[in-house]
């Protein structure tokens, strides 16, 4: 695995070099997004493990490479639990994330013989590794050149699992033939982060 720190925006050329799909996910200075928190950080993970985690710029969040990947239809975008990470993204950089695999949805529509659907979980299960989650109460919001090993490599762990977890969970999802069903509910996640940001935090389908 290669970590590669950026402040701002990803290059063109970076831009240029993801093709197919990136595994997403961020960071942030808490889950009250947009109220009160900011969006810290985003890690973006190619095909090929090179983990790029970008600290945006917060007096304008301007990530213009970023956005094109993100927009682009023609490249997946594989997250676990997408309802936050897709409302920060979206939120702070003004874009539509087009494209998406959210592993956790699939998890739950799949995985049914557990309620165990965290990204942990799922990293033991397919990858067969053990996820040291300790240093996901940190504060993401300083220098990301004063974020300590420990730290990148946390941010670093919840994209790097996420392309062989998403070909494991599709795989099955085909199999159970859910996979129609988990494609209405990546539909429906644009209507849940609207929900979200307009306050409706609960499930409004609940008796």
């Amino acid at each position: 695995m290669k970590i590669t720190k950026i402040k701002g925006d990803i290059t063109l050329e970076i831009a240029n070099s993801l093709k197919k799909s990136v595994a997403i996910d961020t960071e942030a200075t808490g889950l009250q997004i947009p109220e009160r928190d900011k969006l810290s950080l985003i890690q973006i993970c190619d095909e090929n493990n090179n983990v790029f985690i970008i600290q945006p710029d917060k007096d304008n969040y301007k990530a213009p490479n970023l956005v094109s990947i993100l927009e682009n239809e023609k490249i997946l975008k594989i997250g676990h639990f997408l309802r936050f990470d897709k409302n920060s993204l979206e939120f702070f950089l003004k874009c539509k994330i087009k494209n998406i695999f959210d592993t956790k949805i699939a998890s739950k529509i799949v995985r049914t013989y557990t309620d165990a659907h965290g990204l942990k979980n799922l990293v033991q299960e397919f990858c067969n590794k053990s996820l040291d989650k300790r240093h996901g109460s940190s504060d993401w919001n300083k220098d990301i050149d004063e974020l300590s090993d420990k730290q990148l490599e946390y941010a670093a762990n919840d994209v790097i699992f996420l392309h062989k977890i998403k070909n494991e969970l599709e795989k099955m999802l085909i199999r159970e033939k859910r996979i129609e069903i988990f494609n209405k509910c990546l539909g429906f996640l644009d209507t849940r982060v609207e929900l979200d940001q307009k306050g409706f935090k609960e499930d409004i389908f609940e008796h």
